[in-house]
């Protein structure tokens, strides 16, 4: 292991790849302590420590909500973007024909239009973060309420600070060693942790042991399965007819086309916690309604989602679903068939075309029920944990493990990929 971090440091190019993705987040978490102008960073951190929720909140956006800083909503934008064209894709023709036949063109023009999106909509979100932080300011006497020119500014602040980390993001991808908002959304959760071991240990007494057990458990199991499933892979027997090649008859070639059993990584787990996020984000701007029966409603479906057992359930089935949903947008077993049928390949037993297209969806439908079912376990395992403990951050924790395992593991396949290509380049 170290020796491979020795030669991955001697290699130039790779190094400065890394030692620039190192810059670019220690600027992304230098303007995740600048905060809104208009806004008192003290008082919000009072209505922060009152509430669970917005305390949730901060957590999963890195820590920037707490100082409402000008990259407090993060790269959520451009994920809730991502969601809706992926959705599209399914539905509107000219958006699936663009992504399959317009090749490094059409996938350049639907990413542009991705970001195009993500601007209004991080405008919107700017605004319902404001409304639910003045919501909050008001009913814990913080005075945090925006108006007029100073909302439009801070709008227009956290606007412009989410499009900077799409940009930023771009940036790291380009390098070759992860994708960039998913390392910053990995570099956010990581920056939150060392103010939670520091509080854990200053508030830490004899009561609090079984919690520090449980979770130091759960995150080693945590861990070992999220690597595991992140790692298997179906090793589908792919036989290459002979050809001919000018006078001469080339002999066929055994292969294999892999599919992973988690193919679709993180993705669910970042659409799942946006998600179950929703409802209670909604509710909290109708709780002080002046319609009695509308305040009753969202108070009903706060105290619902503060449920253990059905906040579990849910977000169980959300993770299961997601992984479903965005491998199917991604997987194409259409496309498989024919490219393997162009290119004189087949599967041993099995004809060529529809029955080929036909085995590999029943087979990775296989593959996708254990690797959903493994990685929802996984996900609701803190939430199950949580009646036993009473603490809150470990189902925070929990689930931040799996963004952080899952991410670290794409880290170092990128980077030993690159790796193995600057020795080929070499020889």
């Amino acid at each position: 292991m170290f020796e491979k971090i020795k030669k991955i440091w001697t290699v130039k190019p790779l190094r400065n790849s890394i030692l620039y993705v190192l810059l670019m987040l220690a600027l992304f978490r230098f303007l995740a302590h600048i905060p809104v102008p208009g806004i008192d960073p003290s008082s919000l951190r009072g209505i922060l420590e009152g509430n669970q929720f917005l305390g949730l909140l901060n957590i999963f956006s890195g820590g920037t909500l707490e100082s409402f800083s000008v990259v407090a909503l993060g790269v959520a934008p451009y994920i809730t973007s991502s969601i809706i064209f992926q959705l599209l894709t399914m539905v509107i023709p000219k958006l699936k024909q663009m992504q399959k036949e317009g090749g490094e063109e059409g996938r350049r023009k639907l990413n542009q239009l991705t970001r195009w999106v993500s601007v209004p909509l991080a405008a919107i979100q700017a605004y319902g973060f404001i409304a639910l932080i003045s919501q909050g300011g008001s009913h814990a006497g913080g005075g945090l309420l925006l108006t007029g020119f100073n909302l439009f500014m801070a709008m227009l602040v956290m606007t412009a600070g989410t499009v900077f980390l799409m940009w930023i993001g771009e940036l790291i991808t380009e390098k070759g060693i992860g994708n960039g908002l998913s390392i910053m959304i990995l570099a956010g959760i990581i920056a939150t942790y060392p103010r939670y071991l520091q509080q854990s240990i200053v508030t830490f007494d004899a009561s609090q042991t079984m919690n520090i057990v449980v979770f130091l458990v759960m995150a080693i199991v945590t861990v070992l399965v999220v690597t595991l499933i992140n790692e298997a892979v179906r090793n589908v027997p792919v036989n290459y007819a002979r050809h001919h090649a000018g006078n001469r008859l080339t002999a066929g070639v055994n292969t294999s086309l892999p599919l992973k059993v988690a193919m679709a990584g993180v993705i669910p787990i970042i659409f799942a916690i946006s998600v179950v996020l929703f409802p209670t984000m909604i509710a909290q701007f109708f709780i002080q309604a002046r319609t009695v029966w509308v305040a009753n409603l969202a108070e009903q479906v706060i105290t619902l989602f503060q449920n253990g057992w059905f906040y579990g359930a849910s977000y169980f089935v959300l993770v299961f679903g997601f992984t479903y949903f965005y491998t199917g947008v991604i997987f194409q077993p259409e496309d498989m068939a024919e490219n393997l049928q162009k290119q004189g390949a087949f599967i041993p037993g099995v004809r060529p075309g529809a029955p080929t297209e036909k085995y590999l969806a029943t087979t990775m439908n296989k593959l996708l029920l254990i690797g959903a079912t493994f990685l929802a376990v996984i996900a609701v395992l803190p939430v199950a944990m949580q009646p036993i403990t009473g603490s809150q951050t470990l189902v925070v924790g929990g689930t931040s493990l799996l963004i952080i395992v899952a991410v670290i593991i794409d880290i170092i396949r990128q980077t030993e990929a690159q790796l193995v290509s600057y020795e080929y380049e070499q020889l």
